[in-house]
């Protein structure tokens, strides 16, 4: 079944991708003849410098007269279709590149006849790329680049949504999202009563993000909150923790120009801590520090690493290790995202701000898939995504220009920002079926999820429940309620 529903998907982003390529074959006419020359090679076909050397002229040619018909008065390629256009001419300066060095040197004849063509061809190629950034995207020097992206569409979505097996369309998803939200601000009033602050949420906040360690101080600080969740997780008996793997993790800190994607620090096979560094701006390291505060940090010290991604790899490196073909963060996020839930509910968090920094993510989550799904729909701009983290989560406009940079910089997948909440939701109906009702013990439950590999949630349930599927079958587990 994983199998058949990864290759439904790989075709179907191949049908993606050669539409995409239509759209930008107008200017981007002299990509076939640099990758047949590659093709070539890899077909170790024995080349031919006098021809390669025209045909690099002949790409120069092509660059030049696209660059030129654009710098003109006709149409104008649209910013989304400039910025795809510039990464592939960035790829394909890549592999002009490994199939000149391959021939370069060892074949003396080759060198003579292809040396300066290529030369020309790969700064025409640059040219052009960076024509595109600057006079379409609207790069401007010393500035970061403009949040762009690369929204896939209602379709797009259909087939994104299939190969993670989630039967609801991209609005019901949206609606389970707002349901969620509406918790979140009724925990937030709670919380900013305890703190004697009424009902004044974005008060709680502030005062959360201005209790932050002085420099120096954080590394032994998420240490201390990563042993602090192994000892309640070990204590309570919820999994099981094998000891070598609550000692194979490292840290390792965050540059500064990695903390304009990712202002918040990140973690794995390793944690990634973000904290402001000396050659900041004065601005800039406030900003690092309200958003490394002590309560954001300890409600996702866990989340990054024990019982979230790192015990997730350990477990992935020695189980089904096959199933990584099958990646999907609404299993990777989603599993570290249920910690979140299930370690509220457990009553982890006991002081107010402790509270605020849990409930300032899970708004967060929430927001990813508002956001998300409406920028692929074409409903808002990446403007309208970050007013929404500043307005509607708290957001610092730093931190939420960040968030939606790396959600829309393609390093991630069009739902990656959805799996979060809706692997934890799925996972939350699965131990609600299987745990609450006393079908399994809480241990059995965890250690089974995570011994049964990367794969999607539905699938996860077809296993822990013995579920024999027939050889058809489609996603139909309706996790949210039939109608959200």
């Amino acid at each position: 079944h994983l199998m058949r529903l990864n290759l439904r998907y790989q075709l179907g982003l191949l049908d993606r991708e050669e539409a995409r390529g239509a759209e930008m074959k107008p200017f981007l006419g002299f990509a076939g003849a640099i990758a047949d020359l590659q093709e070539k090679r890899r077909d170790f076909a024995q080349v031919d410098p006098k021809a390669s050397a025209a045909v690099l002229a002949q790409v120069r040619t092509d660059i030049e007269a696209a660059k030129k018909s654009l710098e003109g008065e006709g149409a104008k390629p649209g910013k989304i279709a400039a910025l795809r256009a510039a990464n592939r001419m960035d790829d394909l300066g890549k592999t002009l590149k490994n199939w000149f060095e391959f021939y370069d040197g060892y074949d003396p004849e080759f060198g003579w006849w292809t040396r300066e063509p290529y030369k020309k061809a790969a700064t025409a190629l640059g040219d052009h790329a960076k024509f595109l950034r600057e006079k379409i995207i609207g790069v401007k020097a010393g500035e970061d680049e403009p949040i762009i992206g690369d929204p896939i569409g209602a379709e797009g979505l259909k087939l994104d949504l299939e190969r993670e097996m989630i039967p609801y369309t991209p609005a019901e998803l949206i609606a389970v999202a707002e349901k969620e939200l509406a918790w979140c601000q009724a925990e937030w009033r709670k919380v900013a009563q305890e703190m004697g602050l009424g009902d004044d949420w974005k008060a709680a906040l502030e005062k959360t993000k201005q209790d932050y360690l002085p420099p120096g101080k954080q590394p032994e600080f998420i240490a201390g909150l990563a042993y602090e969740a192994v000892d309640f997780i070990t204590k309570h008996d919820l999994l099981t923790v094998p000891p070598h793997s609550i000692d194979d993790w490292t840290m390792t800190m965050m540059s500064p120009e990695r903390q304009k994607v990712s202002p918040f620090f990140l973690g794995g096979d390793r944690i990634i801590v973000s904290f402001p560094t000396d050659t900041m701006d004065h601005s800039d390291k406030l900003d690092s520090l309200r958003a490394n505060n002590r309560h954001f940090a300890r409600a996702t010290v866990f989340h990054e690493l024990i019982p979230g991604h790192h015990l997730q790899g350990w477990y992935a490196d020695r189980f089904n290790p096959h199933r990584e073909l099958y990646y999907t963060p609404f299993w990777v996020e989603g599993w570290a995202l249920w910690w979140e839930f299930h370690l509220w509910d457990l009553g982890y968090h006991k002081d107010p701000m402790d509270k605020a920094g849990v409930l300032f993510w899970r708004t967060h989550r929430c927001a990813r898939i508002i956001f998300s799904l409406n920028f692929h729909l074409g409903k808002w701009t990446p403007q309208e995504c970050i007013d929404f983290l500043v307005n509607t989560v708290g957001h610092d406009r730093h931190t939420a220009t960040g968030e939606v940079r790396r959600s829309f910089n393609g390093d991630y997948s069009p739902l990656y920002q959805v799996g979060y909440m809706m692997g934890a939701i799925q996972l939350r109906s699965l131990h609600a079926d299987l745990v609450k009702t006393g079908k399994m013990k809480e241990k059995d439950f965890h250690d089974r999820v995570l011994q049964g590999g990367i794969m999607p949630i539905e699938m996860v349930r077809a296993l822990l429940t013995g579920t024999k599927l027939p050889r058809d079958y489609r996603s139909s587990w309706k996790f949210a309620g039939e109608k959200p």
